[in-house]
């Protein structure tokens, strides 16, 4: 009786499936070599599943799902940010004006959260914060995610953030570019063995248009078509890959002798001249020996304000693949083989 015992403390009575069922449907000797019995294994990792969390799409702007911090839950819009690797949102220190208008968590009112004497700073391309380090119980869909730290502003410098529809931001790179030192979410997860398989993908929807999702733990085919295309992550900071070259009509116009690459869900768009955009052609960024081509309609945006495209590089002559290229190409983000893969958006 003691894998039915196991069984049953584990999941819900519903989800509970008895020694003895197993047994009448034949299961129980393939379940026990699957998952042999380890009293010090973590044992919600038998029931992990993938988790969907859905996201808005702010104008193609930029993409946000909502978490709950704290118990009881505090809830904050945040971006799933694959270019940074730190959990933070505002708090009721912080007297920025990013502050005034956006949700903020007090500790007060949460009997699970532990404060620290740490602080954090950090420095986005656009937008920056200064705060202390805090635990505490942090929910994305089904995932509860136990003594997680993360940070709480004090400071929100300029008046970016003031603009956003987000309140924080959730970074999902490695934790060797957190700042202070905190384990990003996703290391957390994976430790609690709170997800089947150590990876994340993005489908990211276009022209302002719902559906768009970040599944924790899982692919889902329905959001893809045709093969995966797997890269080796080159470095473990960003989600840093290298790319072959990139062309235009065949013709080799960047990264001649190969270059690095981050696919990053945090960047949307990059100031380009609205008098090129009519005439500007697909670009085909060649990576692990496979062609990704985006058209320019996927590249360039007009507005009143001017015109923008979606990737570029950065001050470290990084290839920068934002929100443009995953809006076309599916992305896994996979930390069990530190690989990143590719397949045409469906």
């Amino acid at each position: 009786m003691k894998w039915a015992v196991v069984l049953c403390a584990l999941v819900a009575l519903t989800e509970c499936m008895h020694k003895e069922t197993l047994e009448e449907q034949g299961l129980l000797d393939e379940f026990l070599k699957k998952h042999p019995y380890n009293p010090t294994a973590k044992f919600n990792s038998v029931f992990a599943r993938a988790s969907s969390e859905t996201l808005t799409n702010d104008y193609d702007l930029s993409y946000f799902g909502v978490i709950s911090i704290g118990t009881p839950p505090q809830s904050f819009k945040v971006i799933f940010d694959t270019g940074s690797s730190n959990l933070w949102v505002p708090s009721v220190y912080c007297k920025s004006q990013p502050c005034t208008n956006h949700k903020t968590f007090d500790p007060s009112k949460s009997f699970t959260f532990r404060s620290t004497s740490r602080t954090v700073a950090i420095q986005y391309g656009t937008g920056a914060m200064t705060g202390i380090l805090g635990y505490d119980t942090v929910t994305i869909g089904s995932i509860v995610d136990k003594s997680q730290v993360f940070g709480l502003s004090e400071t929100e410098p300029g008046s970016f953030l003031y603009y956003v529809a987000f309140d924080g931001i959730l970074g999902l790179a490695y934790p060797s570019i957190s700042s202070s030192g905190a384990t990003p979410v996703f290391d957390n997860i994976m430790n609690q063995g709170l997800v089947s398989q150590d990876l994340f993908s993005f489908y990211l929807s276009r022209d302002s248009q719902a559906g768009s999702v970040v599944t924790f733990g899982g692919i889902d085919p329905s959001y893809y078509t045709g093969n995966i295309n797997w890269i080796p992550v080159t470095s473990q900071t960003y989600w840093e890959i290298t790319m072959d070259n990139i062309t235009v009509s065949g013709n080799v116009v960047a990264c001649s002798s190969g270059c690095r690459a981050i696919v990053d869900t945090g960047t949307s768009l990059y100031t380009v001249n609205c008098n090129n955009a009519k005439s500007m052609p697909e670009v085909t960024f060649n990576i692990n020996g496979v062609p990704f081509t985006l058209p320019s309609t996927a590249y360039v945006f007009q507005r009143t304000s001017g015109c923008s495209s979606g990737f570029g590089q950065d001050y470290n002559d990084l290839w920068i693949l934002g929100d443009v290229f995953i809006r076309i190409y599916y992305s896994i983000f996979d930390r069990g083989n530190n690989r990143v893969g590719l397949a045409q958006a469906a």
